[in-house]
This record gives structure tokens, C-alpha cells and sequence, in this order.
């Protein structure tokens, strides 16, 4: 078969960890074959191999339609990240052929504001009994920050919202906009803690709606303000900004925009703490317009900026400079661990949701394959303290 002899033709070439991959009446082993990180592919239909030279779309294609099954998704996923920058060798000689394809932005168009609100409903808009299922108490949908070896979850959470309180040096005198509401977590946290004034903007309705109910609930109402405004929409000054893991539906085209819009929000003594997924710097130029699993069915025109790309919009379009840096990339791979453990066990109640088969593989295909990245250092996650000229020193 001529798709199979292609296929390991390319992944032959690994030479971190071991993958077996198993057909009815062979098994071949590619990688190191005395690596202990490894994971058994067993292959049910040949029309695996013809999908798994689409790449990571097409292998999750054939995974939705159980043409294979893995015993440990994780370590794939892991593996597929530590080998990935052989394979980005070879995507740079095909420069020639997708550069011209991202100039005229076939494959990943520009995210317009109403362009935006569809893709952010195609993944927040799902059901906020689905979020609430994995998620913790706080409904944080981002990394949380853990200490030492604990796997409290809820815990982790808190000391990530807490230090974000710290850094932005919160007060009852500081008006504080939030962009990327999710479910008013945080705002609810920063609100309690400092007794700041807190405007938090959001383009998903599901997440709005929820937020707003939780703010009354926690008799927030007076100082927490929901608005339904695109970033770019967004006027007035403000003292302290915050964004937790948003920047990442900007798309690539605007990152510039993003940053320029941040800081013209701020007063000249303001701050932002920016909470960012990122890839690495050597794959952010291949990856940027390129349509991956993630980006096509879980978060619709997504793209994960590099660190050299955010450093460059902060000189390009910013006063801003970076005063404080901690990555947190490990953190987040324990956070998906917990999220992928809560959702697995909740099979029974996702199906009683309405949610199939064919979802339920296809997120925990996303949550572990995302794992897997952040293990792998292909991603990290990194929170920013971003500070005007006249912020004063700490």
C-alpha cells in the first residue's frame, strides 16, 4: 500500500521514545526500540495510513471513525511532540509552496469580529454543563498553579488567581478590566479579595449569561460589570488589565492588533498580566496558518503566539515591557491530567447530556494530545507582567 509506505517513510524517522503499531498480521516498531517511553497503536482499518499523512487532522479524523486505538494517548501525543522538530525540517523546504498559501489566508482566515463570535460559540457555547463537569469549582478553563506534589486542583487554582492579584497589586481604588470573562471566576476571586471595580467583556452568550448569574449570586453585581464587546470594541482607561489565556483566539494576523489595543486601554501608570499559551519559537512560523486538529475541530481559527512574537508586538505596538515572568507549562499539563481524569469518569453523564461517542473520543483525544504538547515542551504557558512607563517599581 502506497499510503503506508509513505506514512513510515516519514514517521520512521523518529528517534525519540517507541511507538508499536499494530496490524492484524504485523507489528512495527518505530523510534528507539529500547526507549521506556512508549506507547501500542493497534491499526483496525488501512484507511489509517492514508489519513495519517494528512497529519494531525487526519489522524484525528481516523481516530473519530475507531480506524486505531492507543493504550496510552498521552505518551503518543508526548513522543509526537519531542519528534516533531525533525518533521519541521522537513515543512520549512515546503516553504515555497505554503507561504503563498498563508499571504492569501486560505487556510486560516482573518478572525473578524463576527467571524470571532462564531468560533468562540463553536467551543464556549457548548454547554455550560459540559464545562462544569471537569472543571473546578472556581470554573477556571485555564492552567492553575500547583505547589510541591499537590494535585488539588481547586487549591491550584486559587494561588494562580491570587498571584495575579499580588502582581497587578490590586486595591478598592483600581479599576480593572478583564478581557476573557469565561464563567466570572476570576473577576469573582479579584473582586472579593481586593474590592477592585472589575469591567470583564466576553463574546460568548453561554459564558455571559453564567457569569452574570454567578456575580449576583456572590453579591458582586456592584462592582463586577459583564459587557458583550469584541477587544477591539473596547474605550475608556483603565488601571490594571488582565487576560488569561484569550490571546490565543486572536488569530495571527492580529497579535499586533491585540497588543496596540492593550495598551491604549491602560492608563500610562497600568499594568496587564497576560497568561499566554505559547509554541515554540522555532515552530510558530510553520505552525501559524497551518489547520491542525485542535485548530479545525476544537478551537476554530486558534493560534498559540511564540514568545519572540509577543516580545516583538510589545516593542512594534506597545510601551509596555515585560517586569516579571514565570512559565508554567508543567502546571499545565497536571491541570489537563485532572480535567482528562474528571471528564473520562463521566462518561455516563456526558451521554445523558446528549454528548455521543464520537465527541467524547474527539475531546479526550484533545485533552490528552494537549497534555502531551505541554510534556513535551513543543507548548508552554507563561504569565506576563506587563507594565506601562510610569507603573512604580515594586
Amino acid at each position: 500500500m502506497i499510503s503506508r509506505r509513505l506514512a513510515l517513510t516519514v514517521i520512521g524517522r523518529m528517534q525519540t521514545g517507541r511507538i508499536e503499531l499494530v496490524e492484524a498480521s504485523q507489528t512495527t516498531v518505530i523510534g528507539d526500540p529500547d526507549s521506556e517511553m512508549s506507547a501500542r497503536v493497534v491499526i483496525h482499518s488501512p484507511a489509517f495510513w492514508r489519513h495519517l499523512l494528512r497529519g494531525s487532522t487526519g489522524l484525528a479524523e481516523s481516530y473519530l471513525r475507531r480506524e486505531w486505538d492507543c493504550d496510552d494517548l498521552v505518551t503518543l501525543g508526548t513522543i509526537a511532540g519531542l519528534n516533531l522538530p525533525q518533521l519541521d525540517g522537513l515543512r520549512t523546504r515546503l516553504r515555497f509552496i505554503t507561504d503563498p498559501i498563508q499571504k492569501v489566508g486560505l487556510l486560516m482566515p482573518r478572525t473578524t469580529r463576527s467571524r470571532g463570535r462564531r468560533q468562540i460559540a463553536a467551543h464556549y457555547d457548548l454547554g455550560n454543563d459540559l464545562f462544569s463537569l471537569f472543571l473546578d469549582q472556581s470554573m477556571n478553563y485555564s492552567s492553575a498553579i500547583f505547589g510541591g506534589d499537590s494535585s488539588d486542583l481547586a487549591a491550584a487554582q486559587l494561588r494562580k488567581m491570587d498571584r495575579i492579584a499580588e502582581k497587578l497589586d490590586l486595591s478598592p481604588e483600581t479599576h480593572l478590566l478583564e478581557i476573557g470573562t469565561g464563567w466570572g471566576g476570576l473577576a469573582i476571586h479579584l473582586a472579593r479579595k481586593s474590592g477592585c471595580r472589575i469591567t470583564t467583556t466576553t463574546i460568548s452568550r453561554e459564558q455571559a449569561t453564567l457569569a452574570r448569574e454567578r456575580i449576583r449570586e456572590a453579591g458582586l453585581a456592584g462592582l463586577i460589570e459583564v459587557v458583550e464587546l469584541d477587544y477591539r470594541d473596547l474605550t475608556g482607561k483603565y488601571d490594571r488589565l488582565v487576560s488569561i489565556e484569550m490571546i490565543e483566539a486572536v488569530g495571527w494576523r492580529d497579535f499586533p492588533t491585540y497588543f496596540r489595543k492593550c495598551s491604549e486601554l491602560l492608563k500610562p501608570e497600568g499594568a496587564m498580566l497576560l497568561q499566554a499559551i505559547t509554541i515554540s519559537d522555532e515552530a510558530y512560523e510553520i505552525e501559524k496558518a497551518s489547520r491542525s486538529f485542535i485548530s479545525h475541530y476544537i478551537f476554530p481559527g486558534g493560534c498559540l503566539p511564540s514568545v519572540a512574537e509577543i516580545e516583538r508586538c510589545l516593542v512594534t505596538e506597545t510601551d509596555m515591557e515585560v517586569t516579571d515572568s514565570r512559565e508554567i507549562g508543567l502546571d499545565y499539563a497536571r491541570t489537563l491530567s485532572i480535567w482528562r481524569d474528571r471528564f473520562e469518569a463521566e462518561t455516563d453523564e456526558l451521554e445523558r447530556l446528549g454528548y455521543d461517542d464520537r465527541f467524547r473520543r474527539m475531546w479526550m483525544l484533545y485533552l490528552t494530545f494537549a497534555e502531551g504538547g505541554f510534556r513535551s515542551g513543543r507548548n508552554s504557558d507563561f504569565q506576563l507582567l506587563l507594565t506601562k512607563p510610569g507603573f512604580p517599581p515594586g
